[in-house]
């Protein structure tokens, strides 16, 4: 194989990605909200730790759940009003 064969150029590279399906514009609006909300409550490290460890409570990954339906956003929202009011009353 000669040294020009082993690169791969920019164009070869994004030629063999496979296409995905981006996710309907409504499931991206709502894990963008959730994201945007557990990061205002929790901050970073403690919202990415939770929207995406399973949750006994909710029954699942609350990125997963709220993204997936309008009622698992509302699940997950009211858990991280829950853990915010948790907070407060902590400090």
């Amino acid at each position: 194989m000669s040294a020009q064969q082993s690169e791969a150029s920019p164009a070869t590279h994004w030629r063999r990605r496979p296409k995905t399906t981006p996710i309907p514009r409504d499931q991206a609006v709502r894990q963008g909200d959730i994201t945007r909300s557990a990061f205002l409550i929790l901050g970073r490290e403690q919202a990415i730790s939770f929207l995406n460890t399973d949750h006994a409570g909710l029954g699942g990954r609350p990125l997963d759940l709220a993204t997936q339906s309008t009622a698992g956003w509302h699940s997950v929202e009211a858990e991280l009003r829950r853990l915010s009011s948790r907070e407060r009353h902590e400090v």
